[in-house]
């Protein structure tokens, strides 16, 4: 079958239009050469047109995959077509399957976890750094030059050292990585972020705020003045740490304060150009978010 030749297939998709890696090796194994496919999805009237190439396949190892933030970027990258992971490190629970962490992985092919120290990145491409804030940048610092990086933590994303010294409370371990670092979301940095080597993510709350206020801000349609955010996330952001602050029957039916004037999330108004007040509040399982 030629690349020209298009394939057509109708699957009643009920997963968001995505297909799963066993539908894409046998969609692969029809048009060898890389073809063009489409599929409709019959209650969703959804059209999903790719193009499938073996050499799009893009090796990955995430870091820190025994956490909440790793879990779901192994969870969503198990099943993209052009995503292997080929390396996945927990410190803590090394020499375990994946699996044996969180269940609901545990019918994915994945590599067994293993120490940052003793893994091998000959066979890797891409990392997805899922590691606690402060312990990022010497670990970064030590992978090869050749790696594209998306650090999840908060270790790349104020440019400035000084600041970030002063949000979280420590010195700035990588200042030169930090020069090359892109903060930034696809959807606002994309040109940035294709050219950068080390993309620092930004978090759950500057993401839910930059995506409806840039534009909004560039187009000059708002003024940066008096601006309210009330955003809630659940008390997963917090971590898989054990925290008495954090337990269910401390923080359920309730509101509570935390981090106010001095919460690490300031980097929202930076990358916003606002310097102003932030008061973070945990209430009933999520976070209230206000500043003005």
């Amino acid at each position: 079958m030629s690349s020209s030749t298009t394939f057509s297939s109708s699957i009643s998709l009920e997963r968001g239009g995505c297909f799963f890696k066993n539908e894409v090796k046998l969609l692969k194994n029809r048009c060898r050469n890389g073809c063009n496919f489409s599929v409709a999805s019959s209650r969703k009237s959804l059209v999903c047109n790719a193009t499938l190439k073996s050499d799009q396949t893009v090796r990955i190892g995430v870091l820190g995959a025994s956490g909440y933030t790793g879990s779901e970027i192994v969870r969503l990258l198990a099943n993209h077509p052009h995503f292997d992971i080929t390396v996945l490190t927990a410190d803590r629970k090394a020499g375990q399957k994946i699996g044996s962490v969180f269940p609901h992985l545990i019918t994915q092919n994945l590599p067994e976890m293993v120490a940052v120290k003793d893994a091998d990145f000959s066979n890797v491409d891409a990392v997805f750094c899922c590691l606690p804030h402060g312990t990022t940048q010497e670990i970064i610092k030590a992978l090869p030059k050749s790696l594209k990086i998306v650090d999840l933590s908060a270790d790349f994303r104020l440019r400035d050292i000084n600041e970030y010294e002063e949000w979280y409370g420590q010195p700035h371990r990588a200042p030169d990585l930090q020069k090359e670092a892109v903060y930034g979301l696809t959807e606002i940095l994309k040109e940035e972020i294709r050219n950068s080597r080390l993309v620092a993510n930004p978090g759950c709350y500057p993401t839910s705020i930059q995506l409806p206020l840039v534009p909004l801000i560039k187009a000059n349609l708002i003024k940066t003045t008096n601006i309210i955010i009330d955003a809630k996330s659940g008390v997963s952001g917090a971590g898989r740490g054990a925290k008495e602050a954090n337990l269910y029957t401390e923080v359920a039916e309730g509101i509570y304060s935390y981090g106010i004037t001095k919460h690490r999330h300031g980097s929202i108004l930076l990358s916003l150009g606002l310097r102003q007040c932030l008061c973070f509040s945990l209430a009933v399982g999520g976070i209230m978010v206000n500043h003005h």
